[in-house]
């Protein structure tokens, strides 16, 4: 007989973590994973890129004079 305590719970818990861990492994192909990866970094990079010369514009503004 199987009885729901709070240790038996959490062992549950952990082997439906692991479960859909391992049937998300069969269905997602590691090109899928890599692309998805470097289309994030790639948004992450141009979003960083676009703040770093903004400050450096504003850097220069202030320092020849800028308004504000």
């Amino acid at each position: 007989m199987f009885i729901l305590n709070k240790k038996n719970m959490k062992s549950l818990s952990n082997a439906s973590t692991y479960l859909i861990f391992f049937l998300l492994s069969f269905t997602l192909t590691s090109c899928e994973i890599i692309g998805g990866i470097f289309k994030g970094g790639v948004w992450t990079g141009i979003i960083i890129t676009l703040l770093v010369i903004g400050v450096i514009i504003y850097g220069i503004a202030k320092l020849f004079g800028g308004r504000g």
